[in-house]
């Protein structure tokens, strides 16, 4: 028996792509609808996350439409992770399996096939996986190797090379929402929930058109949010340092205790210096780190919604 497939698509000012991608996307849920591979009662979720263009009005054309579209709108903007739990907290109840990807057509839409034919093979998680980065950039290439090589030294269990293209059954999204957090990381949260996974490779493509939602500054304020809220190895990084400090400087204070027992101490500048700056610097860096881990229960002990949706569009059925 077929089953029905969401496609959730966070979207934030993506009109200049956004009918490409919802005509290549209508066109993939025709052709698994055809086969039999989904049902009829499939649809493409868009998430507009507070955008300043006309992504919200283009959604709400594109299901005036074609009862294939539906769309939520969030009150403001709340970032990529959030617009996308939204998506998939809205599909859940919909749908029996959800699909995520992003707006820019850099994911391969073709891998939605495989995909399906391993969740029908008993698969709940089925993750996206780049085959390679040939087309990237040294330095973002060199960035994001380092940065799942960190993640895995941290402790923090994510999969190579995989962003947010993936398949959620019903059950694994309904298990995602037991998952109260603020501090949102789903390409760590979700590893977490369990059940039979498996992977799909695929070639990234160039983005189609606009710009690219993720300069350096949001990159490196995403890697920090994944480490901070997935570990707390770097709390425990300070405690090393600090006692690695302490062993130092022991073994400095029985250095100059014996040089001046020869009478060989000399005045200078350098060593003081050079010691105040280290030991400085590495308090400020323990507060911050540490101010960070703080910032961050103060905002999961008020609990506040991770996303509000203003309105949706979809059809009465």
């Amino acid at each position: 028996m077929e089953q029905t497939l969401y496609i959730v698509v966070p979207c934030y000012n993506e009109e200049e792509v956004l009918r490409e991608t919802a005509k290549r996307l209508r066109q993939k849920l025709e052709d698994l609808i055809k086969s039999r591979s989904i049902n009829k009662n499939s649809r493409v979720l868009f998430v507009n996350d507070g955008s300043k263009d006309g992504t919200w009005e283009i959604i709400k054309s594109l299901h005036a439409e074609c009862s294939l579209f539906s769309g939520v709108n969030l009150t403001r903007n709340r970032g990529h992770q959030n617009a996308l739990l939204a998506g998939l907290m809205t599909a859940k109840d919909r749908a029996d399996m959800i699909i995520s990807m992003d707006a820019d057509l850099q994911d391969d839409i073709n891998a939605v096939d495989k995909m399906i034919e391993k969740y029908y093979g008993g698969c709940d998680i089925v993750y996206g996986v780049r085959s390679s980065r040939k087309k990237d950039t040294f330095f973002k290439k060199f960035t994001a190797e380092a940065f799942y090589k960190i993640m895995s030294l941290l402790g923090c269990d994510t999969v190579f090379n995989h962003a947010d293209y993936r398949l959620m059954s019903k059950r694994a999204l309904e298990d995602l929402a037991a998952f109260g957090e603020v501090n949102l990381f789903l390409r760590g949260i979700v590893p977490m929930i369990g059940y039979k996974t498996d992977k799909v490779y695929y070639d990234r493509e160039e983005r189609f058109a606009g710009e690219s939602k993720y300069p350096l500054k949001k990159m490196i304020a995403f890697a920090l949010e994944g480490i901070t809220s997935l570990s707390s190895k770097p709390i425990r990084l300070i405690t090393l340092c600090g006692f690695s400090v302490f062993l130092i400087s022991i073994v400095m204070i029985i250095y100059f205790v014996i040089r001046w027992a020869i009478g060989a101490t000399t005045i200078g500048w350098a060593s003081v210096v050079c010691s105040v700056w280290f030991i400085g610097g590495l308090t400020m860096l323990s507060l911050g780190v540490v101010g960070e881990y703080i910032g961050k229960i103060y905002l999961e002990t008020k609990h506040r919604p991770t996303y509000l949706i203003e309105s949706v569009v979809e059809d009465d059925d």
